[in-house]
């Protein structure tokens, strides 16, 4: 085949297919036609992500079909790879067939010809294998005065005659293939500075890399290798190690410690695997409870958003306190409510510049506990924000906040579900050693100290998310690293999950003990009613006063408490806590606050005279206005707040004399625009429905850029005949060939097929340029029909 496009051409739907699943960014948008297809596969993004998927073998069998002259037979690059490595033949074949899958290399269309690179692939791999350019490409850009000085000083004869550039570098090639006479003479120091560079990287800085200097005159290693053609000048700064000369010193071994296996991993010693999945799915609850009672408490007082967009550090460490937990897991519950759309900033009712939940939180809170983890580790799964960048400083000096722009990195989801993929692999528990370790084979091009950092991170926020538990993966975890739905992934949690208990023990002490995870309502109205004391194989509430009128305060009434605590008792409820949540409901609402600033109202003027009597009503202040009302500067939020600070309980009031009930969630974000249901496809996985559209769309624009309008000048006709027979041509679903005229008022031909004529324009697929388009009529010049095979 001539050309890279029309091997792309000759792949059928299958293969066609096979590719774009391989290389989804190359149908980002889908390219107008093969020939576009190809141009962008060698663009450098393109072949950069394409390189970034291989792994440590697949990458040498390509760097050894670029040191080959092409096209390269198959036996060359499985003799060349077989002999330097472990490698058998069928290793380096199906490697080699996985290259031709992907359309890293392609061939004449013969499945065991010959082999070629795709276009682009040596830009972005200069040094294949460590190895610098042959010598005849370094020395053509050698003066032929230099050429003669290094054919004299080498040893070897020059052409007779008129000297012959072509020649010259013939002869100094030859003597480069064979260099062992020439590095006995440069000495062991100089042979010993090519040995540095011998398995790359080939080039090396010098000052003055194109001095002239001659062998009888050299005095430093560097100036005797460059005298003898063993170092070639590219440019007054750089030498490069000729090819052939680093294949003498390689022994002719094109590379050095390559093994086609990723090393072994050994896992530690395994704990039962009931326990490890009992004991992740606890923790999986815990997530869920814990972003729960984070995301409640922000609806109630919501953290100011900072300028720069992020979270602030106290807001952050006040979260870490309320929560119990470190102020990294702070960071990651945050990060991943926010990625599962359920925290977003404010943007209406009333409330600007906070970070609020949103109200698809209100629906999450209602599925049932496998759902609801399925949704948070799915967010983190494919989320590019890095909570482990949260707290460090940035290349400014300047605080990394949770929430804002500089925890983003885009490499993170495709390398945390690579640390998932090592763990479910060995089943079991790996040191962080031995995964940087696979890590560093199967993604070579991605090393760096920011991604051994990231194995690390990934490691201790899957232990804390419940994917994983004494460092070994949890059964919950293969479905979602396998890209199953996430109803999927909640069924093989919920196998593991302790069936939801109606039940708690109430204590006399004003404790309930939960003996394990509630149901969902008594979950919600217990979080109400009282406060979680400590949490673990059980959780311990406490009933307070407090705790007692914020669930008064909400709209509950004091026989609702009971009776709800009644039915839900394993035990007769205690009589303390009967009198607690009467005694509070006494009081509960006696006294009235609304807006004026604001007032106190009270039906007992012997009460207002009790609260005008206390020292530490006095910096309210507080007027009596009449009897029964108290006036106060102060905003009613605050002037509640103050009252209960004095041992009383107040409501608040509506203008109209009713009682406004506050609610825990009175205040949400809109749910962000890109929320929705977590993507079940992996970072380089594309929908199969997308991919099977963009090759019917790349066959289309195939055949439509073959297409071409007839020759010769635009058709032109009288207007009524023209829309008469575009309708009578939509009628029939016939072609037509049309003359349109441009905004500047050039005409081009066209091919179309009308579908309808309405409103002033012509709709149609315009096959010339593999698109449906609007035409308006009064740019058409005329119709004329196609003739036969047109």
């Amino acid at each position: 085949m001539d050309s890279y496009a029309d091997w792309l051409r000759a792949r059928d739907d299958a293969q066609l297919r096979a590719l774009l699943a391989a290389r989804p960014e190359l149908i980002t948008p889908v390219p107008a036609d093969l020939t576009a297809l190809g141009a962008r596969a060698a663009t450098p993004a393109a072949i950069a992500r394409a390189l970034d998927r291989l792994d440590r073998f697949a990458l040498a069998v390509l760097e050894t079909l670029l040191v080959l002259p092409q096209p390269a037979p198959r036996e060359a690059v499985v003799r060349e790879l077989t002999a330097c490595t472990d490698a058998t033949a069928d290793d380096v074949t199906e490697v080699l067939e996985r290259l031709r899958t992907c359309g890293l290399v392609w061939d004449d269309g013969d499945a065991d010809g010959p082999l070629r690179t795709a276009p682009g692939l040596r830009r972005a791999l200069p040094h294949p294998a460590g190895l610098g350019p042959p010598a005849a490409e370094l020395l053509a850009a050698y003066p032929l005065e230099r050429l003669l000085e290094l054919v004299a000083d080498t040893g070897g004869h020059g052409p007779r005659g008129f000297p012959d550039t072509a020649a010259l570098i013939e002869t100094l090639v030859a003597r480069l293939t064979d260099p062992g006479e020439l590095l006995e003479q440069a000495g062991p120091q100089a042979r010993a500075a090519l040995e540095q560079l011998a398995w790359g990287p080939p080039v090396g800085r010098v000052a003055e890399a194109r001095r002239a200097v001659r062998a009888a005159t050299a005095q430093t290693p560097i100036e005797h290798l460059l005298a003898r053609g063993l170092l070639a000048a590219t440019d007054d700064h750089t030498v490069t190690l000729p090819r052939e000369v680093a294949l003498y010193l390689r022994g002719g071994r094109l590379f050095r410690d390559l093994t086609a296996r990723p090393p072994a991993t050994r896992a530690a010693m395994p704990h039962p695997a009931e326990l490890v999945a009992r004991t992740a799915a606890g923790q999986a609850l815990t997530v869920v409870r814990l972003t729960e009672d984070l995301l409640e408490r922000w609806g109630l007082r919501p953290p100011a958003v900072l300028r720069s967009g992020g979270l602030g550090v106290r807001d952050l460490r006040a979260a870490a306190e309320a929560l119990d937990v470190a102020e990294w897991q702070a960071a990651l519950l945050i990060e991943t409510a926010h990625s599962a759309g359920l925290l977003a900033r404010s943007s209406d009712q009333g409330v600007d510049g906070e970070w609020l939940p949103t109200r698809a939180f209100d629906l999450w809170r209602l599925r049932e506990n496998a759902d609801r983890w399925s949704e948070l580790a799915a967010a983190w799964l494919h989320s590019d924000r890095v909570a482990g960048l949260v707290g460090e400083r940035d290349e400014r000096d300047r605080v990394i906040n949770a929430l804002g722009a500089e925890p983003v990195r885009p490499a993170a989801p495709q390398l945390r579900r690579a640390v998932l993929a090592v763990l479910v692999q060995a089943g079991g528990a790996l040191p962080a050693e031995q995964i940087r370790d696979r890590l560093a084979w199967e993604q070579p091009r991605r090393r760096g100290a920011l991604r051994d950092r990231l194995v690390d991170w990934t490691l201790r926020e899957a232990e804390l998310l419940g994917l994983t538990a004494f460092g070994a993966p949890a059964p919950h975890a293969r479905p979602l690293l396998e890209g199953a739905g996430l109803p999927e992934v909640a069924a093989a949690l919920a196998e593991h999950l302790p069936t939801p208990v109606a039940e708690i023990l109430i204590q006399a002490d004003l404790t309930a003990v939960a003996p394990g995870p509630l149901v969902p309502e008594l979950a919600r109205e217990l979080a109400l009613t009282a406060d979680v004391e400590s949490t673990g194989g059980a959780t311990v509430y406490r009933f307070t006063e407090a705790s007692v009128r914020r669930a008064l305060d909400a709209g509950r009434s004091a026989a609702e408490l009971i009776e709800l605590l009644t039915r839900h008792s394993a035990t007769p409820l205690p009589q303390p806590l009967t009198y607690l949540i009467e005694d509070v409901a006494r009081r509960h609402g006696r006294l009235r606050v609304g807006a004026m600033s604001s007032y106190v109202r009270a039906d007992d003027p012997a009460l207002l005279e009790e609260v005008l009597a206390d020292r530490r009503a006095q910096a309210l202040p507080l007027h009596r206005l009449a009897p029964t009302v108290l006036a106060s500067p102060l905003p009613r939020a605050e002037l509640l707040e103050a009252l209960r600070g004095l041992g009383l309980s107040p409501v608040a009031e509506s203008p109209e004399g009713g009682v406004v009930i506050t609610r825990p969630d009175s205040y949400r974000a809109d749910t962000p625009a890109d929320a929705g249901p977590v993507r079940t496809f992996a970072a380089d996985e594309c929908d199969p429905a997308v991919i099977d559209a963009a090759v019917r769309a790349l066959r289309a624009g195939d055949a439509a850029a073959r297409l071409s309008a007839p020759a010769g000048e635009p058709p032109r006709s009288p207007s009524m005949t023209t829309v008469e027979e575009l309708r009578q041509a939509a009628k029939r679903g016939v072609r037509v060939w049309i003359g349109y005229l441009d905004q500047e008022g050039r005409a081009s031909s066209r091919i179309v097929e009308p579908i309808s004529v309405d409103g002033g324009f012509l709709t149609g697929y315009d096959a010339t340029r593999a698109a449906v388009h609007r035409f308006a009529l009064h740019r058409i010049t005329g119709v004329a029909e196609l003739e036969d095979g047109e």
